[in-house]
């Protein structure tokens, strides 16, 4: 039972510098810099025709880039 405590007190403790990490630096915990890129896969789907919620994605992801565009001011 010593062990789970010693073991959940380790765990409270990351998530407490973890939080305060994010309030002094107020940006969010990111991933490594190595991933899929580093595999020279250029997406988590790396299929010639992706499915139909994909595209239905992509396109709004594409629609919301160009809205965001046209309203850039720089």
């Amino acid at each position: 039972m010593s062990t789970f405590i010693a073991a959940f007190v380790v765990l409270l403790l990351f998530f407490l510098l973890m939080s305060i990490g994010y309030i002094v630096k107020k940006k969010a915990v990111e991933g490594s810099c190595g991933g899929l890129g580093v595999l020279g896969i250029e997406k988590a789907c790396d299929c010639d025709d992706p499915c139909d919620k994909r595209k239905r994605r992509m396109e709004k992801e594409q629609a919301r880039n160009e809205l965001l565009n046209q309203n850039r001011i720089i």
